[in-house]
């Protein structure tokens, strides 16, 4: 039996601190690389090819809608995951039309990034639990 093998995970934030937070929750997976940008982002994921993207919204030069949208139009096979402060269901929507398998609230990255991994590479949705899809 072949040793499955662990999920390779790039991770784009803006903000160097929340890659590093975000890394350390992730010690499990494989941390192939990081970007700080989208435009960076797409570069790494296509040469990467690693199995989810963890990005953020609001990005500098291509934000993570655009960045996911460019991945979707490429056909490229990562997963997307949203990890992002913006936790209201017009974000959610916008998310999942370009293309993502998972949105996760930043306040809830601890308790709902790992299980949302799972979840997408197992060819499910995920959306944290304390975010309300439904009309207000």
């Amino acid at each position: 039996m072949e040793p499955v093998a662990t999920p390779r995970v790039f991770l784009a934030d803006d903000h160097q601190s929340m890659l590093q937070r975000t890394s350390a929750v992730l010690r499990e997976f494989d941390i192939v690389g990081t970007a700080r940008n989208g435009r960076d982002a797409i570069a790494e994921v296509l040469r990467l090819d690693p199995d989810v993207l963890v990005i953020d919204i609001s990005m500098p030069i291509l934000d993570g809608l655009q960045t996911a949208s460019q991945l979707q139009s490429e056909h490229h096979r990562t997963k997307v995951i949203f990890l992002t402060v913006h936790e209201d269901k017009d974000f959610v929507a916008a998310a999942f039309s370009v293309g993502a398998s998972g949105f996760v609230a930043k306040s809830r990255m601890s308790s709902d990034l790992v299980p949302a991994i799972r979840e997408v590479l197992q060819g499910h949705t995920y959306v944290s639990p304390s975010i309300s899809l439904k009309s207000r």
